[in-house]
């Protein structure tokens, strides 16, 4: 006569169904033989604790919600398996072949990045020719540092480190001295997207740069920048034109409103600077989307662009696009050091004045108001 059998229930460890898959095979042969025979001398109930106890030494190191995972890609435009990060009405792409760079930053299928008709098709167009475009991010200053071919125009790298997070790195520059690294992480639930970019001198001299964000934004819209600090530009920007800079030029499109310069439209020269100190700024586009930018601001150091630049823009008369630059203070790296900059970017829907109305600015403050307080990844050496 057979032993009874005598069922005892046990708490199993919860696995995902990721983790029974791959482990199947493993639990088929690890199980020793006896446990699926009838022949076994051990006592069922025993046979069921070694069971239990096997489960439960698999599942200690199963996958975690923190783990990285795979990123997804697209093809976008002339471009294959460009690496995404997206929730349910965000979606960003990226394009480590060129630049790494953001080439889609799009809130409920509205991209708010301008992006050339050659990289969207091949086909060469006099807007925007066939330099990289869209979400461009560089080190300054402009005027006196060295090509970037490698970090500008070459291939970077890309990790995933997270379910909505990536790193693109890219080789060293051969004149700068310096590798760039980029990070990036997308909001579960909201467009917010946190951009980082970190300088590493990886050459056997000093080296001294800065964070310049060259953001291409969808249309020209209205740029609207909050003014805080201490001014030293006399109407709270200058204007490049010619090689020169006005110091205190005069705009029909350009206005200092309740606390705000607002650009309305393209400036009569396409590059300006401002001194303004209050880590922030926006852009209201024609589709209806406002891009906001948050940043960091050092009041106390010293900043290396030419005119001691904060923030710069640089619009064209065709209109197709502003520049947006949030400018980061002088990095002045030792070999091995590094220094990080962060933006945080976020789009919101807010639809375009019509009809000559002026923009709401009492409504731009309460959403830059309501946006949650992080605090930003500044200077590291």
């Amino acid at each position: 006569m057979e032993p009874e059998i005598i069922v005892i229930i046990q708490p199993v460890p919860i696995v995902s169904k990721r983790f029974v898959q791959s482990n199947l095979a493993d639990l088929h042969r690890e199980i020793p033989s006896m446990i699926r025979s009838r022949s076994c001398d051990l006592h069922p109930i025993l046979l069921v604790g070694l069971f239990v106890l096997y489960l439960s030494k698999c599942a200690a190191p199963a996958v975690g919600a923190d783990e990285p995972t795979e990123t997804k890609t697209v093809d976008f435009g002339i471009y294959q398996d460009c690496p995404i990060l997206v929730n349910e009405t965000t979606r960003v792409v990226f394009c480590p072949q060129v630049g790494g760079r953001i080439l889609e930053y799009s809130l409920n299928a509205k991209n708010a990045l301008f992006v050339s008709e050659y990289e969207l098709t091949g086909t060469e167009s006099e807007i925007g020719g066939t330099s990289p475009s869209a979400g461009r991010f560089d080190i300054g200053p402009e005027k006196i540092v060295a090509k970037r071919t490698e970090s500008f125009f070459g291939a970077w790298t890309t990790e995933s480190t997270g379910p909505r997070s990536l790193r693109m790195t890219s080789q060293p520059g051969s004149l700068t001295g310096v590798k760039l690294v980029r990070d990036f992480e997308l909001d579960a639930e909201s467009s917010r997207l946190i951009c980082t970019q970190t300088i590493i001198n990886v050459s056997d001299k000093t080296t001294q740069n800065c964070h310049w964000s060259r953001t291409f934004g969808n249309k020209a819209g209205i740029v609207l920048i909050p003014l805080e600090g201490f001014p030293r530009f006399p109407n709270r920007y200058v204007r490049y034109d010619g090689g020169g800079i006005q110091l205190a030029p005069k705009d029909d499109n350009i206005q200092i409103r309740d606390g705000f310069l607002e650009i309305i439209g393209p400036p009569s020269s396409p590059k300006l600077g401002m001194d303004s100190y209050a880590g922030w700024l926006a852009h209201q586009q024609p589709s209806g989307l406002l891009f906001i930018k948050q940043f960091p601001t050092y009041p106390k150091r010293n900043y290396c662009e030419l005119a001691g630049l904060t923030i710069s823009t640089w619009a064209p008369a065709t209109g197709h696009t502003v520049e947006l630059e949030p400018i980061g203070p002088t990095e002045t790296l030792e070999p091995g050091q590094s220094a990080s900059f962060t933006e945080i970017w976020s789009l919101h829907q807010n639809a375009f004045p019509q009809n000559g109305e002026t923009f709401d600015l009492d409504r731009l403050r309460k959403i830059h108001d309501s946006l949650p307080k992080t605090e930003l990844v500044g200077p590291q050496m």
